[in-house]
């Protein structure tokens, strides 16, 4: 009897699945779809000033596959770089100025902010002090982008070219991350699609949503709209503050884009286990408003979604019970569908699909080692520096 309602217990969980699978497939604003790109645009009659704001600390690594493309950008107006040297000891400024002085291309400037005051991440004070020398030249338009990132030379000029014509005050492209490893194989397409879900970029785009997001790799923001919402000074203390930073637009009504990217790059490697895990716990609580309740809600709803359909299928294999298996298998075949878009995005081979429930363990137990981390004190950690505050919640506007 036990064994029948433990089985029982199985079907009724893999069925909530299957309906959860449902509905994130048709009312998750498509979620799953990777055609959003930059819409339709055509050129300005007279393109605006831009300003390039990159915050950058021990980059040394991976500038030189990154700055050149950013200098080299064919943009018809007028347009300048500065580089945030935030601090470090690889000589990331140096570095800078030697690529500048070889590549030429749009002019850099290479400032250092010392270290940021209580209160302030480090990435968000070095993002302060590259937005205030922009401010002296008065741009219409801010690019943010993050020193790993890579630039196709049309970049710039598409991006402003959306902005004008949509009238968007925020531009946002996902660039594409690094998949070469076995382990960025596995995860990285994943981290996206997670993504995605949370923050389902249609909704993004659409006038009065309240679903604000960003990719902080590559955000180009009205300079206006920036002030209006005091950019950077309110999102201060934010660890995840490409997310931060949109719902400070989204605030002020000003309209978001966020979209996949064609032609911006991620050139960091994650070449071991470690490295992903670091990338993706360093912030996972945050997102969860160190929240307890929140962290217990996440490891039930991943439980439920990811791990039921392929349990259901185990157990319903082993007790010959077809409902089981069947409602397991169906749930299991929906999610893997969905992943399908985002591989393909990703030019990886489809047979990963199936694959998903273990990436999405491995994501789960990151965010309880989040937790942990956050419990034992060291909060959010990057470069070095440990961000113990929590910060406000990023995720509606």
């Amino acid at each position: 009897m036990g064994q029948t309602a433990d089985v029982s217990a199985v079907v009724w969980s893999a069925a909530v699945s299957l309906a959860a699978w449902l509905w994130l497939l048709l009312f998750q604003g498509w979620f799953w779809r990777t055609d959003v790109r930059l819409p339709a645009s055509r050129d300005p009659d007279a393109w605006p000033d831009v300003c390039v704001v990159v915050p950058a600390r021990d980059e040394a690594a991976v500038l030189p596959a990154s700055l050149p493309s950013l200098l080299a950008q064919d943009y018809p107006g007028r347009a300048e770089v500065v580089l945030v040297d935030d601090g470090s000891t690889d000589g990331t400024g140096d570095l800078a100025r030697e690529l500048a002085r070889r590549q030429g291309g749009l002019p850099l400037t290479v400032v250092s902010p010392g270290e940021p005051p209580a209160g302030w991440t480090g990435k968000l004070w070095a993002v302060r002090h590259g937005m205030e020398l922009a401010r002296a030249r008065d741009p219409e338009y801010l690019l943010l982008t993050d020193a790993d990132i890579a630039h196709a030379p049309d970049s710039l000029r598409r991006l402003v070219a959306a902005a004008r014509t949509g009238g968007f005050d925020l531009v946002s492209q996902m660039a594409r991350l690094r998949v070469e490893s076995l382990w960025e194989r596995l995860v990285v397409p994943a981290f996206v699609y997670f993504f995605a879900q949370l923050y389902p970029f249609r909704r993004i785009s659409r006038a009065g949503s309240r679903t604000a997001a960003a990719a902080g790799g590559c955000v180009l923001l009205r300079a206006d709209a920036a002030a209006r919402a005091r950019i950077p000074d309110a999102v201060r203390q934010a660890v995840i503050d490409d997310v931060a930073v949109a719902r400070a637009v989204g605030r002020i009504g000003g309209r978001i884009w966020l979209g996949l990217a064609d032609g911006v790059d991620s050139v960091r490697p994650y070449p071991r286990l470690r490295d992903l895990w670091r990338m993706v716990s360093r912030s996972a609580y945050a997102q969860l408003r160190h929240s307890p309740l929140l962290l217990a809600g996440t490891v039930a709803g991943l439980t439920l979604v990811y791990l039921v359909p392929p349990a259901a299928v185990a157990v319903g294999a082993a007790a010959g019970n077809v409902p089981c298996a069947l409602l397991g298998g169906a749930a299991w075949l929906v999610m893997a569908g969905t992943y399908v878009p985002m591989l393909r995005y990703y030019r990886q081979p489809l047979w990963l699909a199936p694959l998903l429930p273990v990436t999405a363990f491995l994501y789960l137990l990151m965010t309880v080692d989040s937790a942990v981390q956050h419990r034992r004190g060291r909060g959010a950690a990057w470069k070095g520096r440990t961000y113990a505050r929590p910060e406000p919640a990023a995720e509606e506007v």
